[in-house]
């Protein structure tokens, strides 16, 4: 009994119980945590919180951007490349003409040239000059002014031409505008054709007609002469008279064969200079 009066062990009782009962409340709290935890972990799905959702989408968006961002650099590219084949295709067939080309923008100003308009305009490099400073004084710059201004077609036009070191040539243009959007004029193609060969020839036809009918003119003057010497000799009965008839006859036809032997031989020039060209 006195024992259970002491008051320091009456002290010592209350604190045991008091750490029991602690302990005892701790241990259940533990559990319910963990089993709480448990049920958590077990109900919502990984990755699936409110603040994880924008994150997954925005880098969701990223991926999509770059891959639409690939896509079109690789368009681009193809479209580039396409673009510069067709420029070499066109590059390609305008230096192959026979013809010359020229391109004016819409300033006026020649902004392509293939080589065969260089060696037909005898300009080592067009580009940048206006049609005054190519053609001068030729009558086609004039109808390449009204396709420029108008739009007008300028439709195969020969004129003379003189390039810049003094050679005289013929050439055929042809101007047509090159139409954009909105009826907008993006420039003036010119084709140029050299001519002067072509025209050569025709003089040489046209001379040769004029020949002929002098010849023919003068071969008919001939056999008049000769028909009219023959008939007096025939009707004559003097013997001076009919040498000086025979005579004149004999000089008449010497005319009329050097008349015919000239032209042949201009023919035989003619033919064997336009085989040579």
């Amino acid at each position: 009994m006195k024992l259970l009066t002491n008051p320091i062990l009456v002290k010592m009782a209350i604190v045991m119980f008091a750490s029991c009962f602690a302990f005892f409340l701790a241990a259940t709290l533990m559990r319910r945590l963990r089993a709480s935890l448990n049920e958590n972990a077990t109900i919502s799905p990984p990755n699936a919180t409110p603040d994880q959702l924008p994150l997954h989408t925005y880098h969701a968006v990223i991926q999509q951007l770059k891959q639409q961002k690939h896509e079109l650099l690789a368009l681009q590219q193809s479209e580039h490349r396409r673009a510069k084949t067709s420029e070499n295709v066109s590059a390609a067939v305008l230096s192959n003409l026979t013809s010359g080309v020229l391109f004016f923008n819409s300033n006026g100003l020649v902004r392509q040239a293939n080589q065969a308009a260089k060696t037909i305009l005898g300009i080592a490099s067009p580009s940048g000059m206006d049609a005054d400073s190519i053609f001068r004084e030729c009558d086609a710059v004039h109808g390449i002014h009204l396709t420029l201004q108008n739009g007008t077609p300028l439709t195969r036009m020969e004129a003379e031409y003189q390039t810049p070191s003094g050679e005289l040539k013929v050439i055929e243009v042809t101007a047509s505008p090159i139409p954009g959007e909105n009826s907008a004029t993006l420039g003036v193609a010119c084709l140029i054709s050299d001519r002067t060969e072509i025209a050569q020839i025709r003089r040489q036809i046209e001379l040769r007609g004029e020949l002929s009918a002098e010849m023919a003119l003068s071969l008919r003057n001939s056999l008049v002469t000769i028909s009219g010497y023959a008939q007096q000799l025939a009707r004559n009965q003097d013997p001076d008279l009919a040498r000086q008839l025979a005579a004149d006859i004999a000089a008449e036809a010497q005319h009329l064969d050097q008349t015919i032997g000239g032209f042949l031989t201009e023919s035989k020039q003619a033919k064997a200079a336009s085989t040579s060209s």
